[in-house]
């Protein structure tokens, strides 16, 4: 299914609509983030794609485009200063950690700068059978869908936080950082479980610690981390209620809402689970059983097979 086009009038339409709120710093916040967005995509994931035929640069663009969220939180924000460096902190760690993470395993392995991503691999073929007379149009828009993303629905959480001035902290805000700070440390288990496996056995089917209760323990925290931001940003969204008229003030908690739905979408679809399981279900004999008796993505207890 071709993703990258329908989302990115998605993102485009809710930024659009916030482009009319009566917050002139949401406005100002909304438009800089839009032009480094479009630039930052253009020159690292675009051209790159254009010249060499891989997606896998927008593992580059995309954390980094996070980052700059946080930057933007940190420099233009007007609200509390405490929950305006707390979220703009959460944004720069969370791209800056997988930002870097995509240079060194790239200079590491060659992958980006010489090979594709396996996810990558998949995504053309799969774009290819629904319509392979236009597969570069449709790898152009899924790359830019990201940077839309970036520009919408990932930044609004973050954005209402910042402009939010109450000196009050909300129990949604206190629970929704709670669950990040949680999410953030089951994905580095997850990850630390991952290495350790492989380490020890390269062929095997990770199934131990956090892998034993979901296949992608990994991409669920990844998008628990940002379903907490969305939480958190509940009692900013409320005290814009005040000020915004109905249209536009749905559409912010609507975006806000999408950058959870936005990432359990790509974790599962787009460059995720299925995917990956496209090439572990080659790779590893077990893997059928091990995708039997594990969820996919919310953890739960396993199953016996053929139960």
């Amino acid at each position: 299914m071709n993703f990258g086009g329908a989302l990115s009038v998605v993102f485009l339409a809710i930024w659009s609509v916030v482009m009319f709120a009566a917050n002139e710093t949401l406005v100002s916040m909304m438009l800089v983030n839009a032009a480094v967005q479009v630039v930052l995509f253009i020159l690292v994931a675009c051209i790159p794609f254009l010249i060499t035929g891989r997606m896998s640069y927008v593992d580059i663009a995309w954390p980094f485009g996070v980052a700059l969220i946080g930057v933007l939180i940190l420099l233009m924000g007007d609200g509390n200063a405490i929950r305006k460096f707390v979220v703009g902190g959460v944004y720069l760690l969370i791209g800056l950690r997988m930002g870097l993470g995509a240079l060194t395993m790239a200079k590491a392995t060659g992958v980006i700068f010489k090979t594709e991503f396996p996810r990558y691999v998949y995504r053309r073929m799969i774009l290819e059978e629904s319509d392979g007379a236009r597969v570069k149009f449709h790898s152009l828009a899924e790359i830019m869908a990201q940077g839309f993303a970036n520009m919408s629905v990932l930044a609004l959480p973050g954005f209402m936080l910042a402009i939010n001035g109450s000196d009050v902290f909300s129990v949604w805000e206190i629970a929704g950082v709670g669950i990040w700070l949680l999410a953030y440390i089951l994905e580095s288990i997850a990850d630390a479980q991952k290495m350790l496996f492989i380490s020890k056995n390269k062929r095997g089917v990770c199934d131990i610690g956090l892998w034993r209760y979901s296949r992608h323990p990994n991409y669920f925290s990844e998008w628990l981390v940002w379903t907490g931001l969305v939480i958190a940003s509940v009692p900013s969204w409320l005290a814009l209620q005040e000020f915004e008229i109905l249209a536009i003030w749905i559409v912010l908690g609507v975006g806000a809402i999408g950058a959870s739905v936005m990432l359990y979408i790509t974790l599962n679809y787009l460059t995720g689970a299925i995917p990956s399981e496209y090439y572990s279900v080659q790779k590893r004999t077990e893997y059928k059983r091990y995708q039997e008796t594990t969820n996919r993505f919310f953890p739960w207890f396993p199953k016996n097979p053929g139960s």
